[in-house]
Parts: structure tokens; C-alpha cells; sequence
């Protein structure tokens, strides 16, 4: 009040009231006191209500500004993951929060601040879910991968064993493609060797011929060692059905029962692998009586006739 006197005892001094005629004794003036017990109830109800909001304000401040209150819809929801799962490793950052929302949690429970203590377990159960949610897409990763190891071990399986067969493969191409070429060139190794057995050259003119066909023909047997071309050993062997062909059997006092005694057509292995079987005439061991043993011209060709070595 303007016209109102503050005293020492704390009280108020109402202001006169004027009227037509002054007395000559002064009235007494009427006091209006309040209490101090009052006085002091309501200032401390005031102090307690502003300690609270700043404990909120201060609470709220201490708050990140995704931490406040939750979506309300998907979208912003949705919003929020995306950027929760962008900071999933500012793992320093939610450590110091954490103290913090306990340091406020303990103050608002001493102080009786139900409103804090509401807002900061609110605010625990959000880090909680958090922290579930984490825990959950940690596991689901490492399933992953996981599986992504498995799945890669699988494919670089498949990986060398398809590039070994295609290794497999491109060598037995090759190899089938050069036992055709030199299939095609066995008659032609046959016919130089029944050239040479039988072309005997008299003149000059003839010889210089025979050496220019020779020549061709050795040309020939090194390109075919080149390509591992080697011949069936025959003569003097034991007789293998998987490399000679028998086309006759003859009694033989030289050689046992089962041994080659004569080669009639060459036979040629590519590598470990038969190109050609060799026709051969095998002993059957010693007769009653002796028999002369089969000489190189009774056969078809020589046994050690010109050609690819043995």
C-alpha cells in the first residue's frame, strides 16, 4: 500500500480515515498483523515450488534433445530410430547421461519431487528399451555374419573345385584334340616306314628323292616326340592285352610262351595314354621240333623299322 507504514514488529498501520470534524483526542489506529509462522509457511511453499521447477528445468536441461518426450506417431518414430541407429556408437556420450539421470533421480527422490522421479524412470525405461533394442540387432549381426562366413567358405569352395574341373576339362580337350591330329597321322608314319622298307634307290636321281622323302618323314617323327608321342614297346616283351594286339601265335625256340616274338604294325602311346594298340605275333613256347625262327622279312615291317624311337 502507498500510504501504508512498515514497523519494526512487522506489522501494517491501516492510514486514517478522514471525516467532516477532527476530534480533539486522536483514535487509536487499527493494526493489521499477520503472523510470522504464516508469513514463513508461505515463503517456504514458494521456495519449495521454485526449487521444483528449477529441478525440472534443470533435469529437462541435462536432456538430450531426442531424449524428451517420446513420438506420437510412426513416422517420427521411425525418425528417431534412424537416427538412434546412427549413434549407436557414441557409447561415451550415453555414459555421462546415465550418471546424470541418477544424480537427478536420487535428488528428486530426497526432495519428495514425484514429477522428477516420473520423468527420469520414464526416461530409464527409454535407455532400457534402447538398450534391448541393441542387444537385439548386436545378435542378429553377428548372426550374419556368421552366416555370411559360412556362406563364403561355400562359395570358395565351389570356386576351386569348379576351377579344377575346368582344368580337368581344358586338359582333356587339348588331349582329345591331339589324339585326333595324330590318329590322322599314324597312316601316314605307316606308309614311309613300307616306303623305306621296300624303295630301294639305285640311281643318283632316285637316292636324292629317297633323302628328300626322309627328310619329310623325320621332321614328322620330331614333331610327333614333341607332342610325347612314344611307341608300344613290342619284340622281346610280355604280351598285354591292354597295349599289343595278337593277330597270330607261332611256336618259338628263342622266346617263352606269352613273349612277342615279332612286331607287325607299330603301336603308339600319347603320353600314359594308348593311341593305337601294336599288332604283334606272340610265342607259344618251344615245339617238338625246332623251328626256324621268323625273320624280318616274313613280316609286314620291321621290327625296328624307321620311325618314331623307342
Amino acid at each position: 500500500m502507498a500510504n501504508s507504514l512498515f514497523l519494526p514488529n512487522h506489522s501494517f498501520i491501516a492510514p486514517p480515515r478522514l471525516s467532516a470534524s477532527l476530534p480533539s483526542k486522536p483514535l487509536p489506529l487499527p493494526r493489521l498483523g499477520f503472523s510470522l509462522n504464516n508469513s514463513s509457511s508461505i515463503i517456504s511453499q514458494s521456495s519449495r515450488s521454485g526449487s521444483r521447477s528449477r529441478r525440472a528445468s534443470s533435469f529437462k536441461s541435462h536432456l538430450a534433445p531426442r531424449d524428451s518426450v517420446p513420438p506420437t506417431n510412426a513416422k517420427e518414430d521411425r525418425t528417431r530410430s534412424n537416427v538412434e541407429a546412427s549413434e549407436s556408437g557414441a557409447d561415451q556420450h550415453h555414459l555421462p547421461r546415465l550418471r546424470t539421470l541418477l544424480k537427478v533421480y536420487k535428488e528428486a527422490i530426497f526432495n519428495g519431487d514425484e514429477e522428477t522421479v516420473s520423468e527420469v524412470e520414464a526416461k530409464i525405461e527409454i535407455l532400457e528399451n534402447e538398450k534391448n533394442k541393441l542387444v537385439k540387432k548386436v545378435s542378429s549381426s553377428s548372426a550374419e555374419i556368421t552366416s555370411g562366413k559360412e556362406k563364403f567358405i561355400r562359395l570358395q569352395a565351389d570356386f576351386d573345385n569348379c576351377r579344377k574341373r575346368f582344368e580337368k576339362e581344358r586338359l582333356t580337350v587339348r588331349t582329345d584334340a591331339q589324339e585326333e591330329v595324330i590318329e590322322s597321322l599314324l597312316p601316314m608314319v605307316d606308309n614311309f616306314e613300307r616306303a623305306k622298307q621296300y624303295i630301294k634307290p639305285e640311281t643318283d636321281k632316285e637316292k636324292k628323292i629317297d633323302a628328300s622323302y626322309q627328310g619329310i618323314y623325320k621332321q614328322l617323327v620330331e614333331t610327333m616326340k614333341s607332342l610325347h608321342v612314344a611307341v608300344v614297346p613290342t619284340v622281346g616283351k610280355s604280351f598285354d592285352p591292354s597295349l599289343h594286339e595278337a593277330v597270330a601265335r607261332e611256336e618259338s625256340q628263342e622266346f617263352k610262351e606269352g613273349i612277342i616274338i615279332q612286331e607287325i604294325r607299330r603301336g603308339f602311346l600319347l603320353g600314359g595314354q594308348l593311341l593305337r594298340p601294336a599288332m604283334v605275333k606272340v610265342s607259344t613256347g618251344p615245339g617238338s621240333k625246332k623251328a626256324p625262327v621268323a625273320t624280318e622279312k616274313s613280316s609286314g615291317l620291321p621290327a625296328t623299322a624307321a620311325g618314331v624311337e623307342k
